[in-house]
C-alpha cells in the first residue's frame, strides 16, 4: 500500500477523524483507494439494496474540470458565509482567535480545492422518491470512508459543495436524474495532523430513560477535549 497505515484502533479512531482540509500534494495509490472504498462499500444500507455508487475525481480530464467547477462553488459559498456569519468581525479580527483560524482554514480550502489529490462524490440511486430517511442509505458509507482514510494516514472532509454546481456536474460526468448527489468528500495526505476532535460533554448529550434525565453512566474518557460550538443547551423545564 501506499500509505503508511496509523495505528489507531476503531474506537480511537472514531475520536480522532478531524476534517481535514489542507492536503499535501501527493497522489493517493489505488490500492488505498481501493481500500477506502471498499470500507465505504461495507456501510449498512435500507434492506441491503446497497444504492451507494462513488465517483472518484484524480486528475482525468473531466475530473480537472469537475474539480473547478467544486472550487468555483466553494468559493461562492464562502464568500457569502463569510460575510453573512461575521468571520471578519469581534473576534474574527484577532488573529489567533479560533474564528479567524477556522476562516483562514476555509479560505485555503477554497483556494486550493481544484488541487484537492482526491475528491469523490458520493452518489445514492433513487428507488423512490426523495424522502426524510434516504440519508440512512448513503452517509453512514462516506463516515466509513472517512475512517478508512484515518486509518491509513489520510485525511478528507465531507461537504455539501456539489449542491452549488448540482447541475453542471450532473452534464460533465453523466449523472442520472434520478441519482442523488449526496456529498462531497476530499481527501489526500494532510498537511497537519489528525488528533481528538472536541465535542460537547456527554453528559449534555445523552439522557437515561426520558428527555433531559441526567444519565450519571454518561462520563467522558479521561482526557476528552470539549467544545460548546453548536445551538445552545436548553436547560431542565425550558
Amino acid at each position: 500500500m501506499g500509505g503508511m497505515p496509523d495505528d489507531v484502533t476503531l474506537l480511537e479512531g472514531m475520536a480522532t477523524t478531524r476534517a481535514i482540509r489542507r492536503y499535501r500534494p501527493e497522489p493517493v495509490p489505488d490500492d488505498d483507494l481501493a481500500t477506502m472504498l471498499f470500507a465505504a462499500t461495507r456501510a449498512p444500507t435500507g434492506s441491503n439494496r446497497q444504492p451507494f455508487r462513488f465517483i472518484v475525481l484524480r486528475d482525468g480530464p473531466n475530473a480537472v474540470k469537475a474539480k473547478r467547477l467544486l472550487g468555483d462553488a466553494a468559493a461562492a459559498m464562502w464568500s457569502g458565509k463569510r460575510a453573512t456569519d461575521g468571520y471578519d468581525e469581534r473576534s474574527g479580527q484577532e488573529p489567533d482567535s479560533p474564528k479567524a483560524r477556522m476562516a483562514r482554514t476555509m479560505q485555503h480550502y477554497c483556494d486550493h480545492l481544484a488541487d484537492v489529490p482526491v475528491v469523490v462524490l458520493a452518489c445514492m440511486v433513487r428507488y423512490r422518491g426523495p424522502n426524510l430517511t434516504e440519508g440512512a442509505s448513503i452517509y453512514p458509507a462516506c463516515q466509513n470512508l472517512l475512517l478508512a482514510a484515518r486509518a491509513l494516514g489520510y485525511g478528507g472532509v465531507l461537504t455539501g459543495l456539489q449542491g452549488f454546481a448540482d447541475h453542471k456536474l450532473r452534464q460533465l460526468l453523466g449523472i442520472p436524474e434520478d441519482v442523488f448527489i449526496a456529498a462531497t468528500i476530499t481527501i489526500g495526505r494532510p498537511v497537519g495532523h489528525h488528533g481528538p476532535v472536541r465535542r460537547r460533554p456527554l453528559a449534555e448529550l445523552v439522557y437515561d430513560d426520558g428527555w433531559e434525565q441526567p444519565a450519571p453512566w454518561a462520563v467522558d474518557p479521561p482526557g476528552t477535549r470539549f467544545t460548546s460550538a453548536g445551538p445552545p443547551i436548553r436547560t431542565a423545564g425550558r
